[in-house]
């Protein structure tokens, strides 16, 4: 609870937020806000210096030295990186495995070509109409990502946080804001097939849907709705497109700075906290106060590690055992806030199958590439990340069996609504598409053996037989 802060921890209004005076004059804001940026020391982030640039630490590993930034780079077309000296791709921002300064040109006060987002242009047309049904399950993220000239998460985002009353509740600068949700954006790997924006989008609007169930709605703070949808939002950030096994096994200085434990979850969310500290959106609040707020954020994203999937559902299993979940209880209600960012971040199974199955494909794809790499850096290939052994439908009905059924069997314990019912239906109709066009594929032979990760479910997820998902 912000009490220091005079803002009020109870149920987010509905009151819309006071637009800016015109689009002119909130350009005029941000370009005035988009300044030369202070270096933040925060452990893995790497920052701009008012010089110049300091080049991004490189793969430790003995025998190879992989850049990240070239790790989807088809292979054979090592020539491609020569074109990548475009200018939008000249320099390199530092908070970032891999973010270009495109926008470097406006923070030196050069960017009359440079077209900035503006809420009230974007708010158009059919992205507007998709917004007013942004509750709906079958909401098509792929479809409002083209809709808003791929501006998804900022979009969305934005407008939740609106929608709730949350600006204006926490008195949050609109500029701040946006130049926040910009960079979040930005930080994201467009070249990941799968931990991308729109990924992150997908989630958060999964978010919102979770956040609106009975037991949540008439329980949540506006605290508690604040974190969740900004975890939600930034709860992949700065993916590099490959799992944490790849980070140790590569001696990647990741995996030694977080000790080979929730890489990747640790550098979500410290670089979520670098942003949160460049931009100054919680600059107004008392210092505990925002570092309360890191911490709170911190520990949702943490919660997506999928190598920790049976110690939270174990705990969730039996908190709904014992009937003693209290609601009215902060520590209660941010567990239940990480059961459901877990549940958001892996429901593309619980999708209809129009979309869920562009996500199933869009992940295999990653790891796939991932494979591809070590492939050719003679690494050994990671479980499920040869595209030779293995296929689409047996790592999604794998993945459903023992991940995703499990958790969702329990949350639809916890809210035994209609939203409940409809995601479990999809993902038993959409695990049968997957099985009978296994079938198909290979109708003469009998039919095919289990997958290969069937062995053991609990041994595997905490080997990390399945590749990061979240």
């Amino acid at each position: 609870m912000l009490s220091a802060t005079g803002v009020a921890s109870g149920q987010a209004g509905s009151q819309a937020r006071p637009k800016p005076e015109g689009s002119h004059q909130f350009q005029l804001q941000l370009l005035a806000l988009w300044g030369p940026r202070s270096q933040t020391a925060f452990a893995d982030v790497r920052v701009r210096s008012q010089v110049g640039f300091e080049p991004e630490r490189r793969s430790s590993h003995p025998y190879l030295c992989i850049d990240f930034r070239n790790l989807h780079t088809r292979l054979g077309s090592e020539s491609e990186a020569a074109v990548d000296s475009a200018p939008e791709r000249r320099v390199r921002r530092l908070l970032s495995l891999q973010r270009y300064l495109h926008s470097s040109r406006l923070l030196r006060g050069a960017a009359p070509h440079i077209p900035l987002p503006i809420l009230d242009e974007d708010y158009t047309g059919q992205a507007r109409c998709m917004l007013e049904k942004v509750g709906n399950w079958n909401f098509d993220i792929f479809l409002f990502d083209r809709l808003t000239n791929g501006n998804s998460l900022i979009t969305l985002t934005f407008h939740l946080l609106d929608q709730y009353g949350l600006v204006e509740l926490f008195r949050l600068d609109v500029v701040r804001l946006w130049r926040f949700l910009v960079l979040v954006q930005e930080d994201y790997h467009t070249h990941n097939p799968y931990h991308n924006a729109v990924h992150a989008a997908d989630v958060t609007q999964a978010m919102y849907c979770y956040l609106r169930e009975p037991a949540l709605s008439k329980s949540l703070t506006s605290y508690d709705i604040l974190m969740g949808l900004l975890a939600a939002a930034t709860h992949d950030l700065d993916h590099p497109g490959v799992n944490q096994p790849f980070l140790i096994k590569t001696d990647h200085y990741l995996a030694s700075l977080y000790k080979n434990t929730s890489v990747l979850e640790n550098h979500h969310w410290k670089s979520a906290v670098g942003l949160l500290r460049e931009t100054g959106l919680f600059s107004h609040l008392p210092a505990e106060d925002s570092l309360s707020l890191e911490r709170d954020l911190g520990s949702l994203i943490l919660a997506t590690d999928i190598s920790r999937q049976n110690d939270y559902l174990s705990r969730f299993r039996l908190h709904l055992d014992q009937s003693n979940l209290c609601l009215s209880n902060a520590s209660h209600r941010h567990f239940v806030l990480q059961m459901a960012l877990k549940c958001a971040d892996i429901c593309n199974p619980c999708r209809p199958w129009e979309l869920s199955k562009q996500w199933s494909d869009k992940v295999t794809e990653e790891f796939f590439q991932q494979g591809d790499i070590e492939k050719k850096h003679k690494l050994e290939v990671s479980p499920l990340c040869d595209r030779a052994n293995n296929t689409v439908g047996n790592i999604q009905i794998g993945f459903m069996t023992y991940v995703a059924e499990p958790l969702f069997a329990e949350w639809s314990r916890f809210s035994d609504t209609r939203l409940s019912q409809t995601m479990l239906g999809h993902m038993g109709l959409n695990k049968a598409s997957w099985g009978s066009r296994g079938q198909s594929l290979s109708p003469d032979p009998p039919p095919p053996p289990p997958p290969r990760v069937q062995a053991s479910p609990k041994t595997k997820l905490r080997e990390g037989e399945y590749p990061d998902t979240s």
